[in-house]
């Protein structure tokens, strides 16, 4: 099990998405996301299998629950910077978002 300690070192910031486009290269459908995380942290991008239930048009100017403390992880080209959150479904992942608009960059906690 995870120590509270543990789940504290996790940093979890809400951004809004800015730019969406295709990852071809990618093995699976998948996004590449352009993220503005605020101003400490700036604009990340992500690679995310979330074609299944999102249009690229509908994703741009939506908030979204990321990680950014992970180490980035090359996905085909997009060097993925931080990870987008959301539940897994039998109809495919649901991104997890703020109930209310809040400063890019809030901590979540």
């Amino acid at each position: 099990m995870l120590s509270i300690d543990d789940f504290d070192k996790v940093d979890m910031r809400v951004g809004t998405i800015i730019d969406v486009g295709v990852n071809k290269r990618a093995r699976k459908p998948a996004y590449k996301i352009k993220i503005d995380v605020g101003e400490d942290i700036g604009i990340k991008n992500s690679s995310a299998q979330i074609t299944d239930l999102y249009s690229m048009e509908e994703l741009v100017g939506k908030q979204v629950i990321v990680v950014t403390n992970f180490e980035p992880m090359r996905i085909a080209d997009v060097k993925s910077e931080v990870r987008i959150l959301g539940a897994d479904t039998k109809e495919g992942c649901v991104i997890l978002n703020p109930e209310r608009k809040v400063e890019n960059g809030s901590k979540i906690f």
